[in-house]
């Protein structure tokens, strides 16, 4: 499914919420789509259960997951669910770099191609705009 950067300093289950929320977001992982269990993840990894059922509580309390007791865990609906408090953190966090990215000198027009792919990126398309092949590369 993905790999788990085991050197890095951030804390194996944050890696994982964050692949699982990319996951999501990308449509990878579809709408009541169902995980895998704690036990095969963990296996599949290498890592502790205890991690990974951290990492699905974590998401499960964002709104990213939902639980159904014998069951497991699935996808939840990304529409009904109320992320205020995760898109203030991130609208937050965008700000910060991109204030970051105009003191470093990056341009206005090179943020708005970011945005751009970003965007294409969210809707599962790709950019055939050969003038946007330069500036991928800020």
């Amino acid at each position: 499914m993905f790999e788990l950067d085991l050197r890095s300093r951030k804390p194996i289950y944050e890696q994982l919420v964050e692949k699982l929320k990319q996951l999501i977001i990308n449509d990878v992982l579809k709408q009541d789509e169902k995980l895998p269990s704690v036990r095969t993840l963990a296996q599949q990894l290498s890592i502790n259960p205890n991690t990974i059922q951290k990492a699905y509580r974590e998401l499960e309390t964002k709104g990213y997951i939902y639980s159904v007791k014998g069951k497991g865990s699935f996808v939840n609906h990304m529409l009904i669910t109320d992320n205020s408090a995760e898109l203030k953190k991130v609208k937050e966090q965008i700000k910060k770099q991109m204030s970051e990215a105009l003191f470093l000198g990056v341009t206005i027009k090179e943020l708005q191609v970011l945005i751009t792919e970003a965007n294409e990126l969210v809707a599962g398309g790709e950019t055939n705009d050969p003038s946007s092949e330069r500036e991928k590369e800020i």
